[in-house]
């Protein structure tokens, strides 16, 4: 291989590891809805043979998502892929303590069909906001979206668009978006495209407006207790591309919510106190005599039983009313035996079907079924007669 092509061959391994360990930086804002796609067009050029631009593939990948150092992601932070042949997405909230510090989230794609593996890091660089947070907070449940779908930047615009018609604020923000079955609900049935369901919450600068308030009414709460639809005049403006619960709705006010202040515990210095130096036990051991052990599980209930077996014997051999007992146990035998002689020996009168029969065919006398010597204790009333 000559010069150029050592030159080459070394340019395309450097690019291939500068994109496997590439960092990337988002920017987001606290209080604000982060969302970043995993797309798999970025990473199916790192996995061998290495495509060129333009050529068809569509190898199953998979990720994981973790925070580095650590075997799982931020508290706030969610990951979702439905299929190896979808988007994966990291989605959550950043909240404002963790603004100044950077989060770094390792990022590891798998190719189902080669077993390849590919590593990125994304680094989360969390900013601050003036208004944070916005003091009018509404969380809608939107009943016929999925969470992936619901983060798709079209679908969210829409529904910002149609909650900005009718709200009317000066600033309008997405702040979270939850899965329903992270809420506890049910996996729906693969049946008339049903929809797991998605919760989502959106700030505002100005007070809720009078369309938000028709389900506070009297008359909405009593068809929401009654499990019927209440009527909103502005659910029009959804209906077209959001079916909204308007039973689940939830309209917050924080700035009449009364903050509750928790002391926190003081940490100690992390030293623990002085013990002394460690003593290890030594290596010879002592020898142990186990004689009592045997005394105490052993000889001990022995010598209670042979105690309550004496007892017992002397009571009804050495004692009066134990030798009555004997006396009459031997008489109700004896009078059983007797009994059961003289119900053998007794003389019964023999059944009709015992007797000789005469033929009326042939004028044999046909002997009876049973002999002279046959026990009549055992004999049935009824006999058959052959």
């Amino acid at each position: 291989m000559d010069s150029v092509g050592v030159l080459v061959w070394l340019s395309i391994v450097v690019t291939i590891l500068s994109k496997s360990h590439a960092d990337r930086n988002v920017y987001p804002s606290a209080g604000v809805l982060f969302v970043h796609v995993l797309e798999r067009e970025y990473f199916k050029g790192e996995f061998p043979p290495y495509p060129k631009p333009g050529d068809a593939s569509n190898d199953p990948i998979t990720f994981n998502t973790n925070l580095m150092g650590y075997p799982d992601r931020p508290g706030w932070l969610r990951y979702i892929q439905r299929t190896p042949h979808s988007d994966g997405v990291l989605y959550g909230s950043p909240t404002s303590e963790l603004v100044g510090k950077p989060t770094v989230i390792e990022i590891t794609a798998y190719n189902r069909r080669t077993f390849e593996t590919a590593r990125h890091n994304l680094i989360i660089n969390i900013m601050s906001t003036e208004d944070f947070p916005l003091p009018y907070q509404a969380e809608f449940f939107i009943k016929n979206m999925n969470v992936e779908e619901m983060l798709a930047s079209e679908v969210l615009g829409d529904f910002l668009g149609a909650v900005k018609n009718v709200w009317q604020p000066e600033r309008l923000n997405a702040i979270n978006i939850t899965s329903a079955l992270d809420r506890g609900g049910r996996v729906p049935l693969p049946i008339n495209d049903l929809k797991e369901g998605v919760y989502v919450m959106v700030g505002a600068d100005v007070p809720f407006s009078s369309c938000l308030r028709e389900v506070e009414t009297p008359q909405n709460q009593l068809r929401c207790s009654q499990e019927m639809e209440p009527v909103i005049s502005c659910d029009k403006k959804f209906r077209a591309q959001f079916h909204i619960d308007w039973c689940k709705i939830s309209l917050v006010d924080i700035t009449k919510v009364v903050p509750v202040h928790r002391e926190k515990a003081e940490p100690g210095t992390g030293i623990l106190p002085d013990m002394g130096e460690y003593k290890p036990p030594s290596e010879t051991l002592e020898s142990r005599d186990y004689f009592a052990d045997f005394l105490i599980t052993l000889a001990v209930p022995s010598a209670v039983a042979l105690v309550l077996l004496l007892i017992l014997g002397y009571s009804m051999c050495c004692r009066r009313e134990g030798v009555i007992q004997l006396v009459h146990h031997s008489s109700i035998q004896k009078s059983t035996k007797e009994l059961r002689s003289m119900s053998k020996n007794r003389e019964i009168s023999w059944p009709l079907s015992t007797l000789p029969v005469f033929h009326h065919v042939s004028g044999e006398v046909v002997p009876p079924i049973h002999r002279d010597n046959y026990e009549t204790t055992s004999m049935p009333l009824m006999q058959t007669q052959t």
